[in-house]
């Protein structure tokens, strides 16, 4: 019910998001149960029907991936303070926003459910003149419960997968250290550590002095009570009257001037500036206030006008850019060598795809996933490039921007153009072959699927980004940066991406194809 009310409540931007997600879903539940269509119509072609069930997975590692960059930018999951006292802690919205996930991936399945047993003719009646029937099993009927096992596969993926992403990391830990024992079997530690032989030693608990932080008992209500002076005994008096009083002020002492002449009279500023601000600061470093303000403000208090500091940004880059040059040239070495051996096994792939051996297959494989963990060193790279060589206002503030934001942004980018160096290099093998047969319908929906996700994923990244920097921005803006120069900043991060990623893509791309072109 809590989901079901945060959902209703929530902004038109993050239905939108949601609604995506449920697209998605579809998509994805829809080749799942087109595979499973194509095995129920060829039992003989186990195969190929596995080859299209394991095809799958690559529309549905992207969903998964676009629901937990949903999830990270849905604001009913981001903990508020005093949120904890009406029961929603951090495990509590981590479950709202896995359960969240878990309804929109249920409804994009059960629609894609709906479609598939519309187009069966279950429903309605056989549509399109039974064009669909290679894929669709109309002829035979449909095991329920393999059908929802595909269904629910997407779910629990997604919602495990941001339960795993938003989980708390902060919550306390519990103390495993073992306590240990002092003296003679005494609870806990002595405060000072003593040598061997300090227990023994002769006087060692008679002429000890007290220890810190010790109460000395009380003398009993009922006993004599010690007197701090003694009455029986002679009292010195204080003053004795024929000792001479020294004078307070001698006459002829010089008194010191309240304000030398010679000193340097500090200059008047006016108030509210930088630089009576300045003034007050000394050479030590200690504030000096004026006889009108007895209590100085703390250096660390900052007022409504003063700007919140800005956070430490990471200088070194992500660990995985030597990582994923190895792997990228892993995988262009192993597509060069399996395109160049003729004895190598063929694969066909389904959907109109260009066939090959199966080495140039795990070639590509390698090739992306090298291509995914440089992402993120190539961008802190570009970012520091954008800040050599004189950089002005704009190019700083792009830069630093580029290099803290490399993580979070390089990940999806990476993906994005793995994703477009495969499309240009299958297109660009299907349209150097007269022959080669059209693209498929199911070939056509598992592109757009990948590409949307893929897409999708980045623009809520760079939303996510731009979110986690809204105080930054707000606090330049209070210092007089007009907006123009942080739109020119964002320009100038786009531009310098689409610069250094896209010839990457298209070499990647051609050097992925050449195996294949052979």
């Amino acid at each position: 019910m809590l989901s079901l009310r945060l959902t209703r409540a929530a902004r038109p931007t993050v239905h939108l998001r949601r609604l995506l997600v449920a697209a998605a879903a579809a998509g994805t539940g829809f080749l799942l149960l087109s595979a499973l269509g194509y095995g129920l119509t060829h039992p003989t072609h186990s195969a190929a029907a596995l080859l299209r069930l394991s095809w799958c997975a690559i529309p549905l590692a992207s969903t998964v991936q676009l629901a937990v960059a949903v999830a990270r930018t849905d604001p009913g999951a981001k903990p508020r303070p005093g949120l904890s006292a009406f029961g929603l802690g951090p495990a509590r919205l981590m479950a709202v926003a896995a359960l969240n996930t878990a309804l929109a991936c249920t409804l994009g399945s059960l629609l894609a459910l709906l479609v598939f047993l519309h187009l069966r003719g279950d429903l309605t009646g056989m549509p399109f003149d039974g064009a669909a029937k290679d894929f669709l099993a109309a002829d035979r009927s449909l095991p329920v419960p393999a059908a929802l096992t595909l269904l629910a596969t997407l779910p629990v993926l997604a919602s495990t997968a941001v339960a795993l992403a938003l989980r708390p990391r902060d919550l306390p830990r519990p103390d495993t250290r073992t306590r240990g024992y002092g003296r003679f079997g005494a609870y806990g530690r002595t405060p000072s550590p003593e040598t061997f032989g300090t227990y023994g030693r002769f006087g060692a608990r008679f002429f000890r002095g007290p220890t810190p932080g010790t109460r000395h008992p009380l003398p009993p209500a009922d006993g004599p009570q010690p007197q701090l002076h003694p009455t029986d005994g002679p009292q010195p008096p204080l003053h004795p009257a024929n000792a001479p009083q020294p004078p307070l002020h001698p006459a002829n002492a010089p008194q010191p001037p309240l304000h030398p002449a010679n000193a340097p009279q500090p200059p008047l500023h006016p108030a509210g500036s930088r630089a009576a601000r300045a003034a007050r600061v000394g050479a030590d470093g200690t504030l000096h206030a004026p006889v009108s303000e007895p209590h100085p403000p703390a250096p660390a208090d900052h007022t409504d006008d003063t700007p919140a500091p800005l956070p430490d940004l990471p200088t070194a880059p992500p660990p995985g850019l030597p990582w994923g040059i190895a792997v990228l040239a892993a995988g262009l070495a192993v597509e060069s060598y399996a395109g160049a051996t003729e004895t190598a096994r063929h694969t066909t792939l389904p959907g109109g795809l260009a066939g090959g051996p199966a080495g140039v297959l795990a070639g590509w494989a390698l090739t992306a996933l090298g291509l995914i963990l440089a992402a993120p060193g190539l961008t802190h790279l570009c970012g520091r490039l954008l800040q050599s060589v004189r950089p002005g206002a704009r190019r700083l503030l792009a830069g630093r921007v580029l290099m803290a934001e490399a993580t979070r942004i390089g990940r999806p980018l990476g993906v994005v153009c793995a994703v477009a160096s495969a499309a240009f290099a299958a297109t660009a093998l299907h349209g150097g072959d007269g022959g080669a047969p059209a693209f498929g319908p199911l070939t056509v929906l598992g592109g757009l699927v990948v590409a949307g996700c893929t897409v999708g994923t980045l623009l809520i990244a760079a939303v996510e980004a731009h979110q986690s920097r809204a105080d930054t921005t707000a606090a330049l803006l209070r210092l007089g940066a007009p907006a123009t120069v942080l739109r020119s900043a964002a320009a100038l991060r786009t531009g310098a991406l689409l610069a250094l990623f896209g010839p990457l893509t298209l070499l990647i791309a051609e050097l992925a194809a050449l195996p294949l072109a052979r």
